[in-house]
């Protein structure tokens, strides 16, 4: 057991370092030639935002990055499909009508309007994801086919233990017989979210579950289904607010429509971006101490702050593993709690209409 968490913080420690070799290797090729101060602000949003390439790290004078498919519609020009790699010799074909400005954005000489359906750095990553997932699953359920009465082991039996978790512990509990139903979007979000998470934890990776756009795509995903499984007494509930006094309607209905259809998504996604975004944050934070206090008191206090850096660095990196798993775990749980009480068929208050009450209102316990 000691030898076995003893390697874990030992992959730990080289991951963190590699990361903060790649850092810094970044930080001395692009700062330090141009005499500029080291902005850590403007260096952890290069790291954490979304790009055109997917940039792993500098070696030398080298830098390894691979360009990714640039997909315009251009509202004048039509379509315009090209590698991102080609701005570096100037404007993008066709008729040189694109070009980066200084913030790397994507403009057009003539101004006219475009849309971006490019393949960027998350959209790669997601793609690697979901690559990954049908990979796993693919080959488990192939597996299972073939020795249909056989015992699981190994991955397998890894696997049916995660998916027998979600099912058990998550899904069933919320939907009971609903479970074979919403066991498919639950299962695949549970396991979308959580390699997306672990992806990005990797030098170089994307930081997807990071990205607002991705995490409210999701949550919006839910709150479809949660709709369309609803039934009349949800929406009663809803607009109606049985049993409670009219006066007391005209602000409860508006506060449940709201509750519904923005805050429980809007918390779904909120939740997600922010706990994934705070852990590379930190991690960055702690890794930009180094310049910061190289810059402020010389190579020696960087060089001894790195230390200190660099172990708490890999603190919050093994605990990032933790929060991986468990912010899928609760995306995954708030969206079957979503979905069970748009399935519900009885309300608290009409729950409370149909019990037997004393001469003075209260409830007759038997």
């Amino acid at each position: 057991m000691l030898r076995s968490c003893f390697k874990i913080l030992l992959s730990l420690l080289a991951i963190v370092s590699f990361s903060t070799a790649s850092f810094a290797q970044e930080h001395v090729e692009n700062v330090e030639p141009k005499k500029e101060k080291f902005n850590a602000g403007e260096v952890i949003m290069h790291h954490i935002s979304d790009s055109h390439e997917w940039h792993f790290l500098n070696i030398g004078e080298t830098s390894i990055a691979i360009p990714l498919p640039v997909i315009l519609y251009n509202v004048q020009h039509g379509f315009a499909a090209f590698s991102y790699g080609a701005f570096e010799h100037g404007h993008a074909q066709p008729k040189d009508l694109y070009y980066l400005d200084e913030k790397h954005k994507i403009k057009t000489i003539d101004g006219s309007g475009f849309y971006d359906f490019s393949i960027t750095k998350n959209v790669a990553s997601m793609m690697l994801g979901a690559l990954i997932l049908i990979l796993v699953f693919t080959s488990v359920a192939s597996r299972y086919k073939r020795n249909p009465d056989k015992a699981p082991s190994g991955f397998q039996n890894a696997m049916e233990v995660i998916i027998n978790f979600v099912r058990d512990e998550i899904v069933k509990p919320m939907l009971g017989k609903h479970t074979d139903k919403y066991m498919p979007y639950l299962l695949t979000i549970f396991f979308f979210i959580w390699i997306n998470n672990l992806l990005g934890l990797l030098p170089g990776a994307a930081n997807v579950t990071g990205n607002i756009a991705v995490t409210m795509t999701l949550a919006v995903f839910t709150l479809i289904i949660t709709l369309f499984s609803s039934n009349r007494h949800y929406w009663n509930h809803m607009f109606t607010a049985p049993g409670a006094p009219m006066g007391v309607k005209v602000i409860l209905v508006p506060i449940e429509v709201m509750g519904n259809l923005i805050t429980k998504p809007g918390a779904l996604m909120i939740r997600l971006f922010a706990n994934m975004t705070a852990g590379h944050l930190i991690v960055l934070s702690f890794l930009s101490l180094i310049f910061i206090f190289a810059e402020l008191f010389g190579n020696v206090a960087g060089f001894g702050i790195s230390i200190f850096s660099v172990l708490f660095a890999t603190f919050i990196y093994a605990l990032e593993l933790l929060v991986a798993v468990l912010q899928a775990y609760i995306f995954t749980n708030l969206s079957a709690l979503f979905i069970s009480e748009a399935l519900a068929t009885h309300g608290h208050d009409e729950h409370l209409a149909t019990m037997e009450t004393d001469g003075a209102g209260h409830p007759v316990k038997h």
